[in-house]
């Protein structure tokens, strides 16, 4: 396979790049294990029967198998080669972007790591099991265990696809690559800036630092270089440096304006010579609660948020080209939206860069749904430390991007009033505390939508696919008298034998709707055999009656001053669910100039800078 064949070859992590790294997307061996036997009967030192075009998972068309049955486990297998320019003295790193959902990884037959999650991002040193050598055997065995509560996201527990679930993803769906770094080496910096103060504060952490050794990061314009701070290995866990921004070189991240600094880290030894250097880049904008309001930088802007599911038909959760990452944030830009709620989904990497660069709000959300389109839950709660420990990779990971201004742990979850099993608690405390411990820059939503069960949840929100917009108007109209509309099992259908879903009371907190509209709607051209699709309500007689619809919910929510911004369902159709804004291939279905001069419409939010007051 030549370098212009390899699919998804761009490096996977835009925000911190080194010159020495290598893709091992491509072409590898690949065979289904159903029975998950494969180790009993020797998988691991065969030849595979298969091949599979990584990093698209073999449910998909793009991976050359196209299977969509359950995959209890699935092996790879391919030769790799350290370039003979990577110094010998180095660590070599496997970088895993994304295994759905339990991997185990061996190099020549012998085992280097496993890692849990299909939505977080792992990293092994196989330096030690290359013992020198510069070739060797790599093999990864991905199990999916069907009947096991795990966060899944969209992805259907049953065999087809059925209303919003869809189909599954198994084993590698994001690069794999290698890297080679120092013995003494940078990891991940953090990277926080704060607006008020214009200043960066970095952690800027060594693996097998010595003391004496430096952490320098120098920040940059175009005009040069703006401010630098060193500090000094071995005095903290974490060296911590300082950035300080002149006045005259201030300039705020923002959607009409999304300013990026580079930013140089370098670890440097007692002699000043350079040992590891990461080149980044960084925003400098701040979030911050104010009564009801959410300001960005001090100011109320009003979020004018999409649903996007990130699925392509050709390669489900993997986007065919990184190219397709930066079409869906212009196809939402150009409907009139400045942001986007990921839902039920971890982005990669590279999408996180681009809506960095283009100025795109999002909220970050896990992948938390597992048991039938549920998350933990009832008699499934057993798997909160799974549930958890995954969630902290994934903030850990994507921390230093501007663009996300919010976290989402996890997506209707239900409480039920008087129920007994009350571990629900557990699990929502858990995630919502662990999120604020790592991050106390962004605000954190306990849930969205149905059960708010922490007191302190910064954010409050709610879900609702009402129809006609003069009952939305009514039921959204609570939040003047501090009444916000709140799932119950009455007004969303979905509660366990009656019984009503059950949040904390309201206590002041900034408030949106976080989920409206999905008007289902299929072009008169596309109807043809569409006897399967869905959306929400009744499907509207014409096309004027979906704009109607649009327009009407829409200025319920942004003609309120006291509500922060909203986020409308959805922005592609995705297999059966045919409510997004655009089809499923992205083309078309609407007339955009409409379509954007709805979302784009002025909100009373930000012309009432006083907000609640």
């Amino acid at each position: 396979m030549t370098v212009q064949q390899i699919p998804r070859a761009e490096h996977p992590r835009p925000q911190f790049l080194r010159d020495r790294w290598l893709t091992l997307n491509g072409v590898w061996e690949f065979e289904r294990d159903p029975g998950d036997s494969g180790l009993e009967r020797g998988l691991l030192a065969r030849t595979l029967r298969d091949e599979i075009l990584v990093p698209f998972a073999p449910e998909s068309e793009l991976s050359g198998i196209g299977d969509t049955d359950f995959h209890e486990a699935v092996w790879y297998r391919r030769r790799i080669a350290v370039p003979e320019d990577w110094p010998a003295g180095d660590r070599v790193l496997l970088h895993c972007q994304a295994i759905d959902h339990d991997a185990t990884v061996w190099l020549d037959g012998v085992e280097v790591g496993r890692h849990r999650g299909g939505h977080s991002s792992f990293t092994l040193d196989v330096t030690s099991a290359l013992d020198g050598r510069r070739e060797a055997d790599l093999v990864i065995r991905a199990r999916d265990p069907r009947h096991e509560v795990l966060p899944r996201g969209k992805q259907a527990t049953w065999f087809g696809n059925t209303h919003c679930n869809y189909t599954r993803t198994t084993g590698i769906w994001q690069s794999v690559w290698l890297e080679s770094v120092p013995t003494s080496h940078l990891v991940r910096p953090r990277i926080t800036p704060d607006a008020g103060r214009a200043t960066f504060d970095l952690d800027a952490a060594v693996a097998h630092g010595r003391p004496g050794q430096r952490v320098r990061a120098v920040l940059s314009d175009g005009d040069g270089e703006v401010a630098r701070d060193e500090a000094v290995v071995g005095m903290t866990m974490v060296p911590s440096l300082r950035l300080v921004l002149p006045q005259d070189r201030r300039r705020l991240w923002c959607p009409e304006d999304p300013h990026l600094y580079d930013l140089e880290f370098t670890l440097l030894g007692e002699d000043g010579t350079v040992i590891d250097s990461l080149a980044s880049y960084a925003g400098l904008r701040s979030v911050s609660i104010d009564g009801q309001r959410i300001l960005l930088n001090g100011e109320p802007v009003f979020q004018r948020l999409v649903l996007d599911q990130q699925y392509w038909p050709d390669g489900l959760m993997t986007a065919p080209s990184d190219a397709a990452l930066v079409r869906d944030i212009e196809l939402g830009l150009a409907a009139g939206f400045n942001g986007a709620r990921l839902h039920q989904k971890v982005a990669e990497e590279r999408f996180l860069h681009h809506c960095d660069r283009l100025g795109y709000l999002l909220w970050g959300e896990f992948a938390d749904w597992g048991a039938s389109g549920q998350g933990p839950a009832g008699h499934n709660q057993g798997q909160t430390p799974t549930f958890v420990a995954q969630w902290v990779e994934v903030v850990e990971r994507d921390y230093s991007h501007p663009s996300i201004i919010g976290w989402c742990p996890l997506n209707e979850t239900h409480q039920y009033l008087h129920d007994r099993f009350t571990v629900l608690d557990d699990v929502t405390a858990a995630m919502y505390w662990a999120t604020k411990g790592m991050d106390r820059t962004r605000p954190v939503i306990d849930a969205s939508g149905y059960s708010h069960r922490v007191a302190a949840t910064d954010v409050w929100d709610s879900h609702d696919y009402e129809q006609d917009p003069v009952e939305f108007g009514k039921k959204m109209s609570g939040l003047e008298r501090g009444e916000p509309f709140a799932n119950t099992g009455e007004n969303t259908g979905s509660a366990a034998d009656g019984a009503p879903t059950y949040s904390l009371p309201y206590a002041g907190q900034p408030y949106f709707c976080s989920e409206y509209g999905g008007v289902w709607w299929v072009p008169e051209a596309a109807r043809e055999g569409d006897d399967n699709s869905w959306g929400y309500g009744q499907r509207p007689a014409t096309e004027d009656e979906v704009y109607a619809r649009m327009e009407g919910l829409t200025r319920v929510l942004d003609q309120n001053p006291l509500m922060f911004g909203y986020c409308y369902t959805q922005l592609t159709d995705v297999f059966q669910e045919k409510n997004g804004i655009y089809a499923f291939d992205r083309s078309e279905k609407f007339d955009m100039e409409r379509v954007r001069a709805n979302f784009a419409h002025p909100a009373s939010y930000e012309s009432h800078p006083a907000g609640a007051e």
